[in-house]
């Protein structure tokens, strides 16, 4: 009986980590969808709320979430280290998902605007909790494969987001965010059943010292010269990459000429398979090759960062739809080919303190 048990536990634990990453990749693409559509809805929109006809004011409320994601994210990664991760993605899966059915009722710029900088702060909390989960259940080799599988549904996300544009002509823009709302919000309570977190020695280590503070942790992190080193490169792509995912939907409208509830889906379709592949990719030779040369992982964003320049000229400079759609398709490629390494890069430096905590402790 016990020889039996012990196999049926063996099971659990090798298939388990990997259900891990099929729960949070519909949340990841749920993230990414909820946070995409938007972009493709302006002209739907505008005729309902006139504050948003021009382009300037529309932009501030697309960057405003940016703004409060990005502020909020270390938060967020502090508060993953302290708390249950499963609750905690669950509720901000929750809140996010209740703010997108709530953005169906806005009849103000002002009620979007709070809406959004709602959902920068309920958004930013998934992604540090949805990595230091995945990182839990998968060490060594499939480490990396699975946070680019998982990163596979942000790309598959905002594919989808680009559709509400195709509701709101259907339909109503109203409809759109009611419907990707409640799907969300259901999807919170599949997740509340069947996700289960799982802290290992180096999580309750960090939280051990937790009483040190936010502010302690912080000066430890910023001393660290391969966070700066990573985070600038992060940082390199990055300034193009959310500038072209929220306005390539435009892009493409106004360049090749066609309604935006074309231009939306095939902007972002584009974009989204494109990364899909180069996530996998990357994910697959960043694990090899580090096996076979230590800086395999540095090799591997090197390539996807080179090859983003020729990717923006000639999205920048092209007027016809293969010239386009190649470097679109191209862009999307070459930004996930590195996500994977980047990921690793990070969750390394975690597990990194982590040990040197135990040491000093």
């Amino acid at each position: 009986m016990i020889v039996k048990t012990q196999n049926i536990s063996k099971k659990n634990k090798d298939w388990y980590p990997w259900a891990v990453v099929a729960l949070l990749w519909v949340v990841a693409l749920l993230n990414y969808m909820d946070r995409q559509m938007l972009s493709t809805m302006h002209d739907a929109m505008k005729a309902d709320i006139p504050a948003l006809d021009t382009a300037e004011r529309f932009g501030f409320l697309m960057a405003i979430f940016l703004y409060i994601y990005g502020f909020m994210s270390p938060v967020a990664g502090s508060i993953a280290d302290r708390i249950n991760r499963k609750w905690l993605i669950v509720l901000s899966l929750f809140i996010w998902s209740a703010v997108t059915y709530g953005m169906g009722m806005a009849t103000s710029f002002n009620q979007l605007l709070w809406l959004r900088g709602i959902m920068g702060v309920s958004e930013a909390m998934y992604l540090p909790a949805g990595l230091a989960m995945i990182a839990d259940y998968h060490t060594g080799k499939t480490r990396s494969l699975a946070i680019g599988i998982h990163m596979t549904g942000l790309y598959a996300g905002q594919a989808l987001g680009g559709f509400g544009a195709t509701i709101a002509a259907a339909f109503s823009w109203n409809a759109a965010f009611h419907w990707f709302g409640f799907i969300g919000i259901a999807y919170a309570v599949v997740l509340a059943i069947f996700l289960r977190d799982q802290r290992n020695h180096a999580d309750k280590t960090l939280k051990s010292v937790a009483g040190a503070g936010f502010a302690k942790g912080l000066v430890v992190l910023l001393s660290n010269m391969a966070f700066w080193v990573v985070l600038f490169y992060f940082a390199a792509p990055s300034l193009p990459g959310w500038a072209i995912k929220k306005w390539i939907p435009t892009l493409f409208s106004e360049t090749l000429q066609i309604p935006m509830s074309k231009a939306g889906p095939l902007s972002t379709i584009t974009i989204a398979c494109s990364s899909f592949l180069g996530v996998i990719l990357g994910g697959t030779i960043s694990d090899r090759w580090v096996q076979k040369n230590v800086n395999g992982r540095v090799y591997t964003s090197a390539i996807g960062l080179g090859l983003t320049i020729p990717s923006l000229i000639f999205l920048g400079t092209g007027s016809s739809l293969i010239v386009i759609l190649a470097a679109g398709i191209f862009l999307g490629l070459d930004l996930a080919f590195s996500t994977p390494t980047i990921c690793q890069f990070f969750v390394s430096l975690y597990l990194h303190d982590c040990a040197l905590r135990r040491m000093g402790s």
